[in-house]
């Protein structure tokens, strides 16, 4: 029997069926893009993953993951087979747990063929940002201790080259698609930084229970969980200004920032409630509420007095607990 052809159309029905196996928030999200910008954002992401995938095997070593991620930039960027970086991923990681991130890293001829089929500007704004994150995460690779990184610098270096530097792709994406958010971005790239940053901050917050069992931290070592909650708390408010300079004419970019925003903020309150009440329990949106505010932007995305209302009333449980943990 002939193997099936590989062709643009089942390329992207792989994308489209992996982002829903490897990421239930982004299978979500990138849909609410306008087409133009859905296939790369969507693209960009698995790539990513990649990468995360590698950084989160706890069974190999730091040698290893720089080895590999060394390897997986070089094929991105075309300077060896990507089945050399496959293969050995891939026997390197026989004891993942995690099998649609396996078939994933199977798969990474497919994405990279889509990659391809972008335009030569998106190719370049992808190559650069997996370039970064890549290489700046190899540099955390010897990092990963229970005592946790040096100090905030050092904190929200790791947060840039993890998700920052996302935030930096998608304008780049954003402003060559919207001449108008171009022009409303200009001078606050910096916003777009804080957009990521603020993800990935609320992501460690999160998940620190989880990291601490297996016996590291990526939080700084001399901040309190208080003032990291105050740091990703004013990280989110830089995000919102971010997202009020997507044109209202653009729905689904404003959309699908809004809804990861807001996901985060919701996220923020669960986690704060978990410090006043000294639990180390997980922190989970449940699918109701995820889909309470997924209907909540199709509202809100065009009226910024909604999303400030909402910022403004959604945090107000952090706000209170950094307000009272302030006063002790």
């Amino acid at each position: 029997m002939n193997a099936p052809t590989e062709t643009p159309q089942t390329d992207l029905a792989y994308q489209k069926a992996i982002l829903h196996s490897v990421s239930r928030t982004f299978a979500l999200t990138i849909p609410l893009l306008p087409p133009a910008i859905e296939k790369v954002v969507g693209n960009t992401y698995l790539l990513c993953r990649i990468v995360d995938t590698i950084e989160d095997a706890a069974e190999l070593t730091p040698e290893t993951k720089r080895h590999l991620s060394k390897l997986f930039l070089e094929a991105v960027l075309g300077k060896i087979a990507v089945d050399a970086f496959v293969t050995p991923c891939l026997d390197a990681l026989k004891l993942y747990p995690n099998f649609d991130e396996l078939d994933l890293i199977a798969h990474t001829p497919t994405v990279l063929r889509i990659l391809h089929t972008c335009s030569e500007h998106d190719q370049t704004a992808v190559s650069r940002c997996v370039s970064v994150m890549s290489e700046g995460m190899s540099l955390f690779h010897g990092k990963q201790t229970q005592t946790g990184l040096k100090n905030l610098q050092e904190f929200e270096d790791y947060c840039y080259v993890v998700a920052g530097v996302v935030g930096e792709l998608l304008t780049n994406i954003f402003r060559h698609y919207s001449p108008a958010f171009s022009k409303n971005i200009a001078g606050h790239e910096n916003l777009a930084i804080a957009f990521g940053q603020a993800l990935q901050m609320t992501n460690i917050l999160k998940d620190s229970p989880q990291d601490q069992a297996r016996g590291v931290s990526w939080k700084p070592a001399n901040l309190t969980q208080l003032d990291l909650l105050h740091i990703a708390y004013q990280k989110l408010h830089d995000a919102m200004t971010y997202i009020l300079l997507l044109p209202k004419a653009e729905i689904g970019m404003r959309r699908f920032c809004l809804l990861a925003f807001g996901l985060a903020v919701l996220t923020l309150n669960q986690i704060a409630a978990r410090e006043s009440s000294h639990q180390m329990t997980d922190v989970r949106l449940s699918r109701k509420v995820v889909w309470l505010f997924y209907g909540f932007t199709k509202i809100a995305a065009a009226h910024d007095a909604l999303i400030k209302t909402f910022f403004y009333l959604g945090s107000t449980p952090l706000r209170n607990v950094l307000t009272a943990k302030a006063r002790i």
